[in-house]
């Protein structure tokens, strides 16, 4: 399979399920040539810091452009990253799929609002990001209304896409395969 060149480097920053094989993030890692992934966190899974610290780790070693794709909880850990350290990286732009609202209901099997906070998740940044964004979102996620997700892509400075009925945008909503991923990455790295 031919891999996509990118002139920027793509970062992939998971969410709080990490890497999952059958997952959209996976199948576009396959397809770059120019990409690395957040690694997994061995210990102190929910703690936002760590995270953080995981995403400065990764972005420390590239050198020149970037790009990230982040989904779900990924676009609330580069949130945070961006508020400490965007301003001195060369990021071409961000991919934001399906962020969660912190200040929902999750249904049964996610974190609940009271651990995220105790871990540092909230409050999450407001300001404007330093670098263009697109946010991707769903009309019926049910880990965050259209609504609120607005709200963080005017916060944010983002460019908003709503993307319609598509769930979550993972697997359990039959996301695998998603090419706008590569057409968003396309559009972020010109």
């Amino acid at each position: 399979m031919d891999k996509h060149q990118t002139a920027a480097t793509v970062l992939i920053v998971p969410g709080l399920r990490e890497h999952v094989s059958e997952h959209w993030q996976t199948l576009l890692a396959a397809k770059l040539s120019k990409v690395r992934s957040v690694p997994p966190l061995e210990v102190c899974k929910l703690s936002c810091a760590a995270r953080v610290d995981a995403i400065q780790r990764e972005v420390a070693q590239i050198d020149g452009p970037l790009i990230m794709v982040a989904h779900s909880a990924g676009v609330l850990m580069l949130v945070h990253w961006a508020a400490r350290y965007g301003s001195q990286y060369p990021l071409k732009g961000a991919l934001l799929a399906a962020p969660p609202d912190l200040d929902a209901s999750w249904p049964p099997g996610y974190p609940a609002p009271e651990s995220l906070s105790a871990n540092g998740w909230g409050p999450l940044p407001k300001g404007r990001l330093p670098f263009p964004s697109i946010v991707a979102a769903s009309s019926n996620d049910h880990l965050a209304s259209l609504e609120a997700v607005t709200r963080m892509a005017q916060d944010w400075g983002s460019e908003l896409v709503n993307l319609g009925e598509v769930g979550h945008l993972n697997p359990a909503s039959g996301y695998g395969e998603w090419s706008q991923a590569e057409a968003f990455v396309r559009e972020l790295d010109r």
